[in-house]
């Protein structure tokens, strides 16, 4: 981001927002909190005739955020070193997560302690050289759902499973501590960029995506057209 994209974003951002963003000690995290929230901004504002700079927010006990006052508006973010995210539905929980392909490996080596029995039994029945795909998807998937639910890691990773059918499809399965069903969820993965990206929606039918770029994060955005996405259970 060059210092003019740089100055345009910033002009969007609340005080609280700007004393978060200078708290940042490295520039690469300051640029990616920059980018983050002005892109979530913008993107609110391209569904709601509210300025970007207009938009205030609430963070719930575990830090994820919404509009105020209520709109019917509910998003998500995730960013990595190259992609940024914003996740918006109407009326519905979303919840996001991007990670770079290049990820894959340092993922695979944490998942042990992170999936669930069931997601390890699959894993364990691939060959080396799919495992590390496998664990970004799952990774992916677990870190979507953790945000759409909106408490972050009081929710243990090991207690709901992403199984990966010979069909193609992928199941949902939970544990009834979480106090939650499968069938409140439709999830997909998208792969954009040398990044995974999942997606999670509450819905009862598949979601209808439309899928918007803006470079820099405070541009005006042009839609992409992506390989179709394939919407899970």
């Amino acid at each position: 981001m060059d210092e003019a994209a740089a100055e345009a974003c910033l002009r969007l951002l609340s005080e609280d927002e700007l004393d978060r963003w200078r708290g940042f000690k490295f520039d690469r995290h300051r640029r990616e909190y920059l980018a983050t929230h002005a892109l979530a901004r913008t993107a609110l504002s391209f569904h709601r005739p509210l300025p970007p700079e207009a938009w205030r927010f609430e963070l719930n006990a575990y830090g994820k955020p919404a509009v105020q006052p209520e709109c019917g508006l509910r998003f998500n973010l995730s960013n990595s070193l190259g992609l940024v995210v914003c996740l918006i539905g109407e009326g519905a929980e979303v919840g996001v997560d991007v990670e770079s392909r290049g990820r894959a490996g340092s993922i695979a080596e944490v998942g042990p302690r992170m999936f669930s029995a069931e997601e390890m039994t699959q894993l364990e029945l691939l060959a080396d050289d799919e495992q590390a795909e496998r664990c970004l998807r799952l990774w992916t998937l677990k870190e979507a759902y953790i945000k759409a639910r909106g408490i972050g890691l009081a929710l243990p990773l090991n207690e709901f499973s992403f199984l990966f059918e010979e069909s193609g499809q992928i199941r949902m399965r939970m544990e009834p501590s979480l106090e939650d069903e499968p069938g409140r969820w439709r999830f997909c993965l998208l792969e954009h960029a040398e990044h995974c990206v999942a997606l999670m929606v509450e819905n009862g039918t598949a979601p209808e995506l439309h899928v918007w770029e803006a470079r820099p994060a405070s541009a005006p955005a042009r839609q992409l057209t992506l390989e179709k996405e394939v919407w899970f259970p």
